[in-house]
């Protein structure tokens, strides 16, 4: 019996994949296997420290507030909900960012799709956040007293954290992606500003004036908006907005002009 069919049909097989190396790749396969691997990437690459150490800290000191609150019988307002929420909803400025992103147009799938996973996954975080919170403020309410609506306060807060996303994407399509972060966060507090200062805007997002119907809906699309434009900016090439920097003639170096 000759050994060597059966030692080259061993080699022949791939012993990672259980196939024959010579044969063509299905591309379901290859695309799944690909997936996983960006997928675990983007977990372990996703800012968690600053997206937890942010949530806990906004979500301690609405306890503190509850806290007190419950002591003393003072039920707590919607007010001291979007003031803590506001620090948890600042973290999401530091997720949407493409590292190394001249090198990802070599890989097999779309460089913005690691971004869309991380900010899935700091909505995830801050979904469970803003339940936590509702639920402090919730406890300082007694039970024969009716509180104020709470789905126009859900929907300002969705408007904030895209108005965050979005800003944060455009910021890290500019020449700024290197403190995106550190930029997209005085940026969208100034947005967020001038919805709440501003008397004709303040007209159409903030209940009173307008209407707890009205105000939900205005949230909602502004975030849909925001999210459009998020998208855009994740799909949008590198580098952006440096068109006045591209048009300028570099400077070719005394070599370059002495053999002219």
């Amino acid at each position: 019996m000759n050994p060597q069919p059966t030692a080259m049909r061993d080699q022949a097989m791939s012993p990672s994949r259980g196939r024959r190396t010579g044969e063509p790749q299905r591309p379901g396969c290859f695309l799944s296997r690909v997936l996983a691997l960006l997928i675990r990437h983007t977990i372990k690459a996703t800012p968690w420290v600053t997206l937890i150490s942010g949530s806990l800290a906004g979500t301690a000191i609405l306890a503190i507030f509850a806290y007190v609150a419950h002591k003393y019988h003072s039920p707590l307002g919607q007010p001291t909900v979007r003031l803590t929420f506001l620090m948890p909803s600042a973290t999401l400025a530091f997720v949407p960012r493409t590292l190394f992103r001249p090198l990802t147009h070599a890989t097999p799938v779309p460089a913005w799709l690691g971004s869309a996973i991380q900010t899935l996954l700091a909505f995830a975080v801050l979904a469970l956040t803003c339940w936590v919170q509702l639920g402090l403020m919730a406890y300082t309410i007694p039970s024969h007293t009716a509180g104020a609506a709470v789905y126009p306060l859900i929907a300002e807060l969705t408007g904030w954290t895209a108005i965050f996303v979005a800003v944060a994407a455009c910021c890290d399509r500019s020449r700024f992606a290197d403190i995106s972060g550190e930029t997209a966060v005085p940026i969208s507090i100034a947005a967020i500003a001038l919805a709440w200062f501003t008397p004709e805007v303040r007209d159409l997002f903030v209940a009173p004036p307008a209407t707890p119907r009205a105000a939900t809906i205005a949230w909602y699309i502004l975030a849909a908006a925001a999210l459009a434009l998020a998208y855009a900016a994740m799909r949008d090439r590198w580098p952006r907005y440096t068109r006045l920097l591209g048009c300028r003639r570099p400077d070719q170096g005394p070599l370059l002009t002495a053999a002219r």
